[in-house]
């Protein structure tokens, strides 16, 4: 019998993007502008990725990194205020095994002339198949991509 177990958590990542909150609502809410940052970088290519940016919908990213078992991102948007917040929640799968649900805040606040991010997480962690501090440092890797897309796009 597996030991169950759950852990809850919560980080705050932020980071300051030299753009407007426009520009950093786009690269977070459109499709093919998210597809191209949201990845992970020992596997940039997901096997899918699908987008239905509204409250209530749907979002879905795959991939299968070097631990060689399909990961899954599974979301829905909970709350949107245009250039301003994203709440999602949103389960991680390694394989099929559930390893967490989490509840995310997106903040976006006009800054001079650029916007600080502030994303706010709290997650229950299942089984000690991952671990909020693991979690935290993907967040700022996957936050660090969108800064160099935003920069790119410049």
């Amino acid at each position: 019998m597996t030991k169950r177990s759950v852990v809850h958590s919560t980080f705050v990542v932020e980071r300051l993007y030299p753009a407007a909150p426009s520009r950093v609502f786009f690269a977070l809410s459109n499709p093919a502008a998210k597809r191209r940052w949201f990845v992970d970088p020992h596997d940039p290519t997901p096997s899918r990725h699908e987008m239905d940016f509204r409250v209530g919908g749907k979002e879905v990213n795959a991939g299968c990194p070097s631990d060689g078992q399909m990961h899954y991102f599974n979301a829905v948007y909970q709350d949107i205020v245009p250039d301003q917040r994203i709440v999602y929640s949103y389960e991680l799968l390694f394989g099929e095994t559930r390893v967490s649900v989490s509840l995310t805040t997106i903040e976006l606040v006009a800054e001079g002339n650029g916007t600080r991010l502030v994303m706010t997480e709290q997650g229950a962690f299942l089984d000690g198949h991952d671990t909020s501090a693991t979690r935290e440092h993907g967040t700022g890797e996957l936050l660090d991509a969108l800064g160099a897309f935003l920069g790119a796009e410049a």
